[in-house]
């Protein structure tokens, strides 16, 4: 039987996931185990580069975790872990430290943003966290990372560092091809159409979370258009706010556009809003349900990270090892 392709993912403990996240990409995870021995975690030692609050810090990371198993992500199927416990991580990061160059590192664009945002606190952390994340993935040897556009960068650059490294030592690394991944729904703010849905614009942002009447109402605020014909029509040119309704409405429904179009003829935006938010209401509820019961039952939460790390350092501990040996240090 072929041996399964690896996988890597990791994703901060920063903010709560929203429907953003859920329909254009955590919905399509689940199913990539039926293919890929997959490893996710949560980048908790990645959020440290701003300042925490220590228990929305645990909280989140615990949350985050609860809401992946809820979206499918089968602990079984699927080795979930919290990046913290596996202490390679940090072990392999300063190795790869010294084998990422400054000029390397001054280049990321990520280094830019962040330090423009958080003037008071420009640490080290910030400059070489992607050699952290470069340790993340090359600790697995993965076969593929998936990214999106604003992740492109970190992979290239860590295949700077495999060829670097493996160019002195040998072959230590496999080289991680950048995947990208079945496009899911793109969604937008539900108060400014124009840009993606983001836990930083709250009140155009549906959290999986969220109580349902919560929910309900964001929809019914949510920006359509001034037009005068008012019909539900995809145009996102010209209707950018009822054009991202629709995109949201097919993905929780899987009905097309020409049979929402129809189910909506003649019907005001009014109308067209509440059967949004109700059926978002009833996608996000079985989640909301199961990620309040799975983190209600603390034992089970903690069988869950505590198996996933130590599958998890089982599988890095093997690579640093062997990187610890090419590179000189005495074996303990």
């Amino acid at each position: 039987m072929e041996e399964k392709k690896v996988m890597l993912s990791g994703i901060q403990p920063s903010g709560d996931l929203h429907l953003g996240n859920y329909l254009g990409a955590i919905k399509n995870w689940g199913a990539r185990a039926e293919e890929f021995e997959c490893f996710y975690f949560m980048a908790d030692m990645h959020t440290i580069t701003v300042r925490q609050n220590p228990a929305d810090l645990r909280r989140r990371t615990l949350e985050q975790l609860a809401q992946y198993i809820a979206c499918g992500l089968d602990p079984e199927k699927n080795t979930l872990f919290i990046q913290s416990h596996v202490s390679a991580h940090a072990q392999l990061g300063w190795v790869l430290n010294c084998y990422t160059m400054f000029g390397e590192l001054s280049r990321m664009t990520q280094f830019k943003d962040k330090s423009a945002k958080h003037k008071d606190n420009i640490n080290g952390g910030l400059f070489t966290y992607p050699s952290l994340m470069a340790a993340d993935i090359l600790l697995y040897q993965p076969d593929f990372v998936p990214v999106g556009e604003d992740q492109k960068q970190h992979v290239e650059l860590t295949r700077n560092i495999v060829q670097r490294f493996n160019g002195i030592y040998g072959d230590v690394f496999k080289m991680p091809q950048p995947y990208i991944p079945k496009a899911g729904a793109r969604i937008m703010g539900l108060t400014a159409p124009e840009a993606k849905m983001s836990k930083s614009v709250p009140e155009g942002c549906v959290f999986l979370m969220e109580k349902p009447e919560d929910i309900a109402r964001k929809f019914k605020r949510a920006v359509t258009d001034s037009d005068t014909e008012r019909c539900v029509h995809f145009d996102p040119e010209r209707k950018p706010g009822v054009s991202n309704l629709m995109n949201i409405y097919c993905a929780v429904t899987g009905k097309d556009r020409q049979a929402v179009e129809a189910e909506f003829s003649g019907q005001g935006y009014g109308a067209f809003k509440t059967a949004v938010g109700d059926a978002v209401v009833e996608t996000l509820r079985p989640i909301r349900e199961e990620a309040a019961r799975i983190l209600a039952d603390k034992a089970y939460l903690e069988k869950v990270y505590t198996e996933g790390a130590q599958k998890a350092s089982y599988v890095a501990n093997k690579t640093l090892r062997k990187v610890y040996k090419k590179i000189g240090f005495v074996a303990r």
